[in-house]
């Protein structure tokens, strides 16, 4: 028997833009799900695993909730603190996930073309300080 949750959904999911948005989310909630089980496997509070991290709980708390930003050294620590360790692979997307990138990028070919020189710091970086000792240097 199809609900009408169930049918909500299923019209939603028909939208290339929503599909990916909930792929994406549901990717990101993995770390997050992992750690609380993790947590939950040792029988941590999170207040507990950020003191063995040496983090805020409040921390703890977005790292299983909303896993965004997150640096390796910090999956690291965590990791450490739950007697784990982590490992990162690289995962081919999905046929539908990569054509549907593809036509927001505006084509398929070669990205030689459109990648910029980029350097690391943004133009005139550190400069503004050079110029303004000259200036309060005395004039002889």
């Amino acid at each position: 028997m199809t609900t009408r949750w169930k049918r909500f959904y299923e019209k939603q999911m028909a939208d290339a833009k929503l599909r990916e948005l909930v792929e994406s989310e549901l990717e990101n909630l993995q770390l997050g799900v992992q750690i609380a089980k993790l947590r939950a496997a040792e029988n941590l509070s999170q207040t507990k695993l950020a003191a063995r991290a040496e983090m805020s709980a409040p921390k703890i708390s977005a790292m299983e909730n909303e896993p965004r930003n997150l640096t390796i050294g910090t999956l690291i620590r965590v990791a450490h603190a739950l007697g784990s360790r982590v490992e990162i692979k690289l995962v081919r997307a999905s046929s539908k996930l990569r054509a549907s990138r593809v036509e927001r990028s505006g084509g398929g070919g070669s990205r030689e073309g459109r990648v910029k020189n980029r350097s690391l710091k943004p133009e005139g970086c550190g400069t503004r300080r050079k110029v303004q000792k000259e200036k309060s240097k005395p004039a002889l």
